[in-house]
């Protein structure tokens, strides 16, 4: 479900629809854009409200979602100053883009409260998730019966791209599955369905069962101490480097190095340092 970001100083706004535009604000106050993932978006609204309580009046911010891809193809062409991605660069991304790492991320199994599945092997969650297992008497330590609801990401999605990689490898997701445009979607359909699995961003786990990934919790700790396997990088993505000096060479420096910074990263998302 998209969340609308309010933040002090902040104008925020969700786009659903891929490729929205952000038009610019005539003041003589610079205005960093962004779009792109629902992954990124509330590390990226607490970055930017930390940034403007440390340097009020340097700079506004304004920021949309709508999925990685959209972010990439937003800053590409030149509708936003930042694309922010969860998925990593692709060959068929368009010349000339600076991935910017800003933090880690782990991505959770969930599934219902009702079905509090302990713990799922990588060979398992390929065969849930590419339907070659439909129901959960099927899965050892499933706490329901029924067919097994997938819910994922949809293909602009930078979670289900790391999704794929980390934990599909060459299995494909079953075309059956349902497919969600946000993080939040996913989380409240899986809270709601004691059938349903699905993927999230760990800080969207809320109101559903984390699952354990090859004997390891989902959770901040494990991502920190690098046990747990389900980690991703998070991007903030610009069209070349930023000019020196700039409003925004200044702001993605501060998120990339300060202490400030990675102690908001903290809280949720794995610090870069």
């Amino acid at each position: 479900m998209s969340r609308r970001l309010r933040l002090l100083g902040v104008s925020a706004i969700v786009a659903g629809v891929a490729g929205a535009a952000i038009p610019a604000t005539a003041s003589a106050v610079p205005v960093i854009t962004m779009s792109g993932s629902t992954s990124v978006a509330p590390l990226a609204s607490l970055l930017a409200k930390a940034y403007l309580k440390q340097y009020p009046g340097r700079v506004k911010f304004k920021l949309a979602q709508g999925g990685s891809d959209v972010g990439v193809a937003d800053v590409a062409a030149g509708r936003v100053t930042v694309g922010n991605s969860s998925r990593d660069p692709k060959d068929s991304d368009p010349g000339g883009l600076v991935f910017n790492k800003i933090a880690k991320d782990a991505i959770c199994i969930v599934t219902n409260p009702g079905n509090p599945l302990a713990n799922l092997s990588q060979d398992t969650i390929q065969a849930i998730f590419s339907g070659q297992l439909r129901n959960w008497e099927d899965v050892p330590g499933a706490g329901t019966t029924g067919s097994i609801n997938l819910v994922v990401r949809t293909a602009a999605s930078g979670t289900q791209d790391a999704f794929q990689k980390i934990f599909m490898g060459s299995k494909t997701v079953f075309s059956g599955a349902s497919a969600k445009a946000s993080n939040g979607l996913v989380q409240q359909t899986v809270a709601s369905d004691k059938n349903a699995v699905g993927y999230v961003s760990q800080d969207f786990v809320k109101g559903t069962n984390a699952v354990s990934y090859q004997g390891v919790g989902c959770t901040l700790a494990g991502a920190k101490s690098g046990e747990y396997g389900g980690v991703r990088n998070f991007w903030m993505v610009t069209r070349g480097h930023p000019r020196v000096a700039s409003a925004l060479q200044k702001f993605i420096h501060w998120a990339q190095t300060s202490s400030k910074a990675q102690k908001v990263v903290a809280t949720h998302w794995v610090p870069l340092r």
